[in-house]
């Protein structure tokens, strides 16, 4: 009993650092493109802009601006938050960080070399149609998550503004948030939902989930979705395993299904939306993700099933995997591990200052944690 515990967790470990070796480096760059992207996108501006209002087109400028940048969701939830925070509303905000991982460049020519030009067609479209739809409900059903009350307007901001900042002092002001006050609290969550999302993979028997995978012919699209967000999917890394499993009788939906939903929704990312933008919105992203995902599986069915032919042309498969790679950064293992190391000293910082200021409070360290 002992020895199988130790198994466990010996389990559970590898899983967490496997996990955050294949995101923190995207996220650690993330937050030097937030922290640039802030020194110039500052509150006042972007409430002027369609970004900071519930007009269409904000939804429609972040939803196009998420489909050029080549990161999946750990990456994008770091510039998403700070999009947010920048003054953006929540729908293009949810937009963003639909679009970014579901239309990532380099998994769309996986996908047309993969699982064929229909399927990368359907998909190009539904990953455009999604982030809107998520936009428009965000847009629609938003709280009182963030309003910008307290900005200055437009006559106090010109008295406490005495000089335009160079373009120096705008980066360097940038980057000192994004490296302390954002990377602070989006490493806090993000740690802890690999943390949990760690313990979740280590206690369901991979067993369950390979005899699921390889009866092709009983997979679901609801069952494909939960199964990505246990595998914890990459919008890359998995379509050579979807594609293997539509080649071997799984539909062609299910390939939709998987691709939408597993990239864009994973623990860590709906914990990190849930903290730092609120309930509301989370439970919005994830229910209209899940819906949305299923419908263009099904739907992807309805047109290519009967009829679709899975690409098994071994030498075309070869030349599309060259291909991408082209355009994948490989990341040398010290880099993986000292990105990482730096997300868990982040949150242990978080922790360590979120536990003096409640013990200043005089709370007892049980009501601490439960925070």
């Amino acid at each position: 009993m002992i020895l199988e515990f130790g198994e466990f967790l010996v389990n559970v470990f590898y899983t967490i650092v496997n996990m955050l070796n294949s995101t923190s480096v995207w996220m650690v760059v993330s937050f030097g493109t937030a922290g640039i992207a802030r020194a110039y996108l500052n509150p006042e501006r972007m409430r002027k802009s369609s970004i900071g209002s519930t007009k269409l087109s904000g939804i429609l400028w972040t939803t196009f601006a998420g489909t050029a940048v080549p990161i999946c969701s750990c990456g994008s939830t770091p510039l998403g938050v700070s999009l947010y925070y920048s003054g953006a509303y929540l729908g293009p905000t949810l937009a963003f960080m639909t679009s970014t991982p579901v239309l990532n460049p380099v998994a769309i020519i996986l996908t047309w070399g993969l699982l064929g030009k229909e399927v990368a067609i359907i998909n190009i479209a539904a990953g455009l149609i999604m982030p809107i739809i998520v936009g428009i409900i965000g847009n629609k059903f938003a709280g009182d998550e963030l309003h910008l009350k307290d900005l200055p307007n437009e006559t106090e901001r010109k008295t406490l503004i005495f000089e335009e900042p160079t373009h120096f002092e705008k980066i360097k002001d940038g980057l000192k948030w994004s490296f302390t006050e954002l990377a602070v609290t989006i490493s806090k969550y993000t740690v802890s939902g690999v943390l949990l999302a760690g313990v979740i993979i280590g206690s369901v028997p991979q067993s369950i989930i390979q005899n699921y995978l390889g009866n092709p012919g009983f997979i679901t699209l609801f069952g494909i979705t939960v199964v990505a967000a246990l595998m914890y999917v990459c919008a890359v890394g998995h379509i050579p395993m979807i594609a293997a499993l539509v080649a071997s009788g799984a539909s062609p939906g299910i390939a939709i299904t998987f691709l939408m939903a597993g990239a864009a929704t994973n623990i860590p990312e709906l914990l990190t939306i849930y903290k730092t933008i609120g309930k509301r919105a989370m439970l919005m992203f994830l229910v209209t993700i899940t819906v949305l995902s299923n419908v263009a599986g099904y739907i992807t069915n309805l047109l290519l099933v009967p009829g679709y032919t899975p690409i098994l042309d071994y030498d075309a498969t070869s030349r599309t995997i060259n291909t991408a790679n082209k355009f994948i950064m490989v990341q040398p293992d010290w880099l993986q591990y000292t990105c990482s190391a730096i997300l868990v000293a982040y949150a242990l910082h978080a922790l360590y200052k979120q536990l003096k200021g409640e013990k200043a409070k005089g709370l007892p360290i049980r009501e601490i944690m439960k925070r």
